[in-house]
């Protein structure tokens, strides 16, 4: 079995515990997930650590994921620890003054052989466009609320 990762990230225009708190909000996530996260929902809490929430992650039309995260907040980074699998999900926020960078990044043990292979190969790829859009309606919704 093999890490597989996918990386992205996106500057915003505020000031980076303003972009961490937006990030750590789990009550205003579902504003900000692309179409590939259905059935969103808060289990526990809602903000920051100690929140646990659950969705179905589309994505592929054939490859869906059922994630229970459980959110942990600790200095610049909120990370969600899936509990049906060894997917964990890294928001983490540098910067200052008005700019921050926002990167997620998303490890998980992939399948071995060569359906590992093709996993490492086009899953961060297919991960990066469902995170481009989610990190660009977060930029869009931290700097029309700034």
């Amino acid at each position: 079995m093999a890490q597989v990762t996918a990386q992205k990230s996106i500057t915003v225009a505020a000031a980076p515990e303003v972009v961490l708190a937006a990030i750590a909000d789990y009550t205003r996530r579902a504003e900000i997930l692309p179409p590939n996260y259905r059935d969103y929902r808060v289990v526990e809490g809602g903000q920051g650590d100690g929140t646990v929430a659950e969705w179905v992650l589309q994505a592929t039309e054939k490859r869906s994921r059922n994630v229970r995260a459980s959110v942990t907040v600790s200095g610049d980074a909120v990370t969600e620890t899936d509990a049906n699998s060894t997917m964990v999900t890294v928001y983490r926020v540098a910067g200052a003054g008005e700019q921050s960078t926002v990167t997620i990044t998303t490890s998980w043990q992939g399948a071995g052989g060569i359906g590992g292979f093709f996993e490492k190969t086009f899953a961060p790829k297919g991960l990066g466009r469902i995170y481009d859009e989610l990190l660009t309606n977060l930029k869009v919704q931290v700097e029309s609320n700034g």
